[in-house]
């Protein structure tokens, strides 16, 4: 069975991604989500980002565990992250380091074979390449963990389009610190 493209994203209640400029500090990600996230992303057959999510997660992953204030769950995500196969969708980005393949465009059937080599399921993340995969109905999951924080503005987490998508709501967490999962199936018709 091919591996499904799962959105896997963080939100504020008020449903953005990310603050005005770009900023993710109000997510209030502790140990115990981070062991958590973990290992929901160790499974992962390869990640998908955009550039800018790309070179955020370069910029600090790569050497995260060599640095003696990172957290258990940080040292752990970071050797989870440089060997997990990363796709980058860009048009500007020519090379990336640290088991990254540079895709120029998204094309629904070489999505959805690198999907069926994947060897598992693959994490989507990034608001404009979301959006892109949306468009092209290659979203199978929504893996949505909703932060206890109202921003009143930045990135939406889905942005208006003229196509619609039935899910199946599949599984719910309440994590102490107050974040919320919400994982929705897509239910495709016959």
């Amino acid at each position: 069975m091919p591996g499904k493209i799962v959105l896997f994203a963080s939100v504020s209640l008020d449903g953005f991604m990310e603050g005005p400029d770009h900023d993710i500090d109000w997510h209030r990600v502790d140990e115990e989500l981070h062991l958590h996230f973990n290992a929901e992303l160790a499974r992962m057959g390869g990640f998908i980002s955009g550039r800018r999510t790309h070179l955020l997660m370069a910029d600090y992953w790569p050497t995260a565990d060599a640095d003696p204030a990172s957290s258990p769950a940080e040292r752990e995500f970071a050797g989870i992250w440089r060997s997990m196969p990363k796709y980058v969708y860009s048009t500007t980005l020519e090379h990336a380091d640290w088991n990254t393949t540079v895709v120029p465009r998204v094309d629904p059937a070489e999505v959805r074979a690198l999907a069926a080599a994947a060897g598992g399921d693959l994490s989507l993340s990034g608001a404009d390449l979301a959006a892109s995969f949306r468009e092209h109905d290659l979203i199978d999951a929504y893996q949505i963990y909703v932060h206890p924080v109202v921003i009143g503005r930045g990135t939406p987490l889905l942005t208006p389009m003229d196509s619609s998508a039935d899910l199946r709501l599949d599984t719910t967490r309440a994590f102490p610190n107050g974040v919320v999962l919400l994982r929705y199936e897509r239910e495709r018709g016959a």
